[in-house]
């Protein structure tokens, strides 16, 4: 979505939620539905949420991060989110582990430096044991072949708690950076994962897939997750300016998720160098049509910030219609 003042300011972003209430918005001044220290404060303009951050970082001459108070560094740590089950492919004869290896080498070739490996295979893809022997197999693979990497695991609620434990043991001298959604999210199973990774440092992520946000800050307060990942958009950018002061008091981290379009990694970022406590962040290899995003840079993996006004991200495109 694309908003204009009458004085010719502009600013661009990404919507979600429902658009249909937003053309009520023409008309009214820009104070009434954003404050820079806080985000959006009228409701119908929620779905706006990231093209009137872009507005007002414009209009301002200051880059997102800065609006959110410049609590982070510009030089944002990144992941490698696609890593998938493409040793799986295609069915009639399939890649094996040399597919995930080479999807990781084109990554490391982009600039990444981590990388977020699915496991999981026995819940839906492979018989339940050959599925948990091949997770292992991946982790361990990709572990020998980049030891200056960050690896990361993500089952997508695809294991059971008993089968987590057995998994983690068996990659327990691959130093896994952080373990993501394990399985559905309750008390009982974090308390024995908890108890099963005291002293290896893995961090445990959860709060992807349908978020009760209540619950999931209860968890934290109670040392049994380290790290919250609601989506960078559905859930918004002024929501995350509002909570992240309050994991910070948790001592629970945040990495909003940013799978499916490489600009939501680019606004994650923002969010990383403009709240802090963000200790990396989803990275989405892609390009975007009719989107200069070269102000952005990968090196290393890390991602830099721009400090350019609002997202540092121009249209390709005729924006005067």
């Amino acid at each position: 979505m694309r908003v204009r003042t009458d004085q010719g300011g502009q600013g661009w972003g990404l919507a979600a939620g429902d658009l249909t209430d937003v053309a009520a918005l023409v008309g009214r001044r820009v104070d009434e539905l954003f404050d820079p220290k806080v985000g959006v404060v009228e409701a119908l303009a929620t779905p706006l949420d990231f093209a009137l951050h872009d507005l007002a970082g414009r209009l301002l001459d200051q880059p997102v991060h800065q609006l959110l108070g410049g609590h982070g560094t510009r030089a944002v740590p990144w992941y490698d989110g696609a890593i998938y089950f493409d040793d799986l492919d295609p069915d009639e004869a399939p890649r094996g582990l040399d597919a995930v290896l080479a999807n990781c080498r084109d990554d490391y070739a982009l600039g990444f430096r981590a990388f977020k490996v699915k496991i999981g295979r026995g819940h839906r893809w492979m018989a339940p044991e050959a599925g948990r022997r091949r997770d292992v197999d991946v982790t361990r693979a990709v572990r020998e072949a980049f030891p200056d990497c960050r690896i990361l695991v993500d089952a997508n609620d695809g294991y059971t708690c008993a089968d987590v434990l057995d998994y983690l043991d068996a990659v327990a001298d691959c130093d896994v950076f952080w373990l993501e959604e394990p399985f559905p999210e309750n008390r009982e199973d974090l308390r024995r994962l908890r108890e099963h990774l005291a002293d290896r440092g893995t961090l445990v992520a959860d709060g992807e897939s349908e978020p009760d946000v209540p619950f999931l800050l209860d968890l934290g307060k109670e040392g049994l997750l380290d790290v919250l990942l609601m989506d960078v958009v559905s859930f918004g950018l002024t929501r995350w300016r509002a909570l992240m002061p309050r994991l910070a008091e948790l001592g629970v981290r945040a990495s909003p998720h940013a799978w499916g379009l490489p600009l939501k990694s680019l606004y994650a970022a923002q969010i990383a160098a403009g709240l802090g406590n963000v200790p990396l962040v989803e990275g989405v290899p892609g390009t975007t049509d009719g989107v200069d995003t070269s102000a952005y840079r990968s090196v290393d993996g890390v991602l830099h910030v721009p400090d350019a006004p609002g997202f540092g991200l121009d249209l390709l495109v005729d924006t005067t219609r």
